[in-house]
This record gives C-alpha cells, sequence and structure tokens, in this order.
C-alpha cells in the first residue's frame, strides 16, 4: 500500500505543477516538425564533470574528479492514424578518489519502443516494448571494497517489458500508455553474487535467489499491469523537467507490490552549450531489492544536441 501511495503522490505532484505554471495551450508550443519522411528526430549528449582539490587544507577533503557521459535520443515516426515513438537512455560515470581505484558511478541502457494506431480524440491503441540493463560489471564497494564478487553486469540482470494496449497522447510532451496485459521477463545471462548479511559473505546466483530469477535459472516470468507516463515540460525561463513514471503489477505473484520507477531529468540552461543538470532516479522492486534504489547526479553539463 505505501508503495502504491507513494506512485499516486509522483503523479499528483506532476499534475500540480502543470496546474500551478502552465497555461493551456502551453502543451502545443515548441513541438518539433513532421519531416516529410514522417520521422521526428531529435537528441543530446551530456558531459558532467565535477572535481574537487586540496592542498594544506586544515579542514581536509579529498582529491577526486568525476564525470559522466549521458546519451537521451528520440526518433518518432508520424504518417496518417500511426505513430511510432522510440527513445534511447544511457549513461555512464567514473570517480577517481586519491588512494582508490577508478569506481562507477553511474551505468545505464534502456531502450523504449511505442506503436500507436488512432482510436478517438487522444487515444490510440498501442503496443509497447522496453528494454533496460547496464553497459559493464558492478560491484559490491559498501562491503570491504571487495572487486572479487560481480553483483551485476550486462544482461546481468536484463529487463524485457512489452504488451498491448490503451495510448493516451496530448503531445510529444504528455503521454501516458496503460497496457493491462503486459509481459515482463527477468533475464539472467551469468552467474552475479549478492552479499549476504547473516554470513558476512557473498553467495552466488546458483545457489540463492537473485533479482527475483530462481537459484540456477536465468529467466523470471511476469504477467501484470503496467502504466507508462512521459510528462515534459518547461518549469520556468530556461529550466525544463522531464518526468518518466513506471508503474507494475505482477498478477501472478503479490499483485499488492506494486514495481515503480521514477526519473526526474531537470536541466537548467545556461546558454546553447552549458547547463546544470540533476538526474533523479527511484526504484522500487522488491524481487531486487526489499527498499527504495535511488540515484542522483547533479553537476555542470557540457551539451552537444543532434
Amino acid at each position: 500500500m505505501r508503495k502504491i501511495v507513494l506512485a499516486l503522490a509522483l503523479v499528483l505532484g506532476v499534475a500540480t505543477v502543470n496546474a500551478q505554471v502552465l497555461k493551456e495551450d502551453s502543451f502545443n508550443q515548441g513541438q518539433d516538425t513532421v519531416r516529410p519522411d514522417g520521422w521526428i528526430r531529435a537528441g543530446n549528449v551530456t558531459f558532467l564533470l565535477n572535481q574537487s582539490a586540496f592542498s594544506n587544507w586544515l579542514a581536509g577533503g579529498e582529491n577526486n574528479l568525476a564525470g559522466n557521459l549521458a546519451i537521451n535520443y528520440d526518433f518518432n515516426y508520424k504518417k496518417g492514424d500511426w505513430t511510432w515513438d522510440n527513445k534511447v537512455l544511457a549513461s555512464y560515470g567514473l570517480t577517481k578518489l586519491k588512494g582508490q581505484d577508478t569506481r562507477k558511478t553511474d551505468d545505464r541502457l534502456e531502450f523504449n519502443s511505442l506503436v500507436g494506431k488512432k482510436a478517438s480524440g487522444y487515444w490510440s491503441y498501442s503496443f509497447f516494448a522496453n528494454l533496460r540493463t547496464q553497459f559493464t560489471n558492478g560491484y559490491d564497494y559498501g562491503n570491504d571494497a571487495d572487486t572479487d564478487f560481480q553483483t551485476s553486469g550486462f544482461f546481468k540482470p536484463a529487463y524485457v517489458t512489452f504488451g498491448p494496449g490503451m495510448l493516451w497522447k496530448r503531445s510529444e510532451n504528455l503521454k501516458v500508455n496503460l497496457a493491462p496485459a503486459t509481459s515482463k521477463m527477468t533475464l539472467l545471462t551469468g552467474e552475479v553474487f549478492t552479499y549476504d548479511k547473516a554470513s558476512a559473505t557473498f553467495v552466488s546466483s546458483d545457489d540463492v535467489e537473485t533479482f527475483g530469477v530462481d537459484p540456477g535459472k536465468s529467466l523470471r516470468y511476469e504477467l501484470g499491469f503496467y502504466v507508462e507516463g512521459y510528462y515534459k515540460f518547461n518549469l520556468m525561463q530556461n529550466v525544463t523537467a522531464e518526468n518518466i513514471l513506471n508503474l507494475y503489477s505482477n498478477y501472478l505473484e503479490d499483485p499488492q507490490n506494486v514495481d515503480i520507477n521514477y526519473t526526474l531529468n531537470l536541466v537548467m540552461k545556461i546558454n546553447d552549450y552549458l547547463s546544470t543538470n540533476l538526474i533523479f532516479q527511484t526504484i522500487y522492486d522488491d524481487n531486487a531489492f526489499r527498499g527504495f534504489q535511488i540515484r542522483e547526479i547533479f553537476g555542470l553539463g557540457v551539451n552537444f544536441g543532434f
């Protein structure tokens, strides 16, 4: 119940901001023009940099350098009653602290595809597919900085979600897809380890359930109800907020435990190439971890549009 309340609060928060800062016709402002071939393509590459240096600084501090590279690319198609929206989200970050090896701070690869056939008004029949994984191996640095035990990796796990539904699309910047018969597959293509607090050791995915996948198995299948919402708007001049919310309830097991995946991309533009960027993501999936996973990145961004 607590997860459902949180999800509703996120949706309500977005709606409240909309009522306070947006005029009725603002959804139709700044729309990309459809090209003769039916495609709309737009993307952005952002490099975030954080750095601290100390010399004879009596208050203390550790020299550090961190960088994060992110890609957000859309390629959408529209012809007659048909639409096909595609989005690629990818990011990777590293940090280097004095006296420590280079460590990963961000690792994300996601592809979204949504096909729609107009039904009536803002509604369309739809079919969507989503893939989420990461680029490189992950390790649990919180337990004696032990890098001998890989805790995740490319397709370790990967989440593949797809299904038919109904799409409500007000504009490219505001849309909600409802898919009541959604298949979700969790793939685990090799051995990974999790830290067992009771024994204070790492245990293999061959021996214990990992990311919801049974010991020694490589696939977990779920069938449930999926909701995806996308909302991008100008919070104020030169400040853009992009919200992505995914909710999933598994009919086959504990349907009351709603999976939540919410991402906020806040861009505060300085000029055409520089901006201050905040990326906030929270995930609740009790098959992977019984609690909220939180990712937050903030820094000065160098942006290139394409």
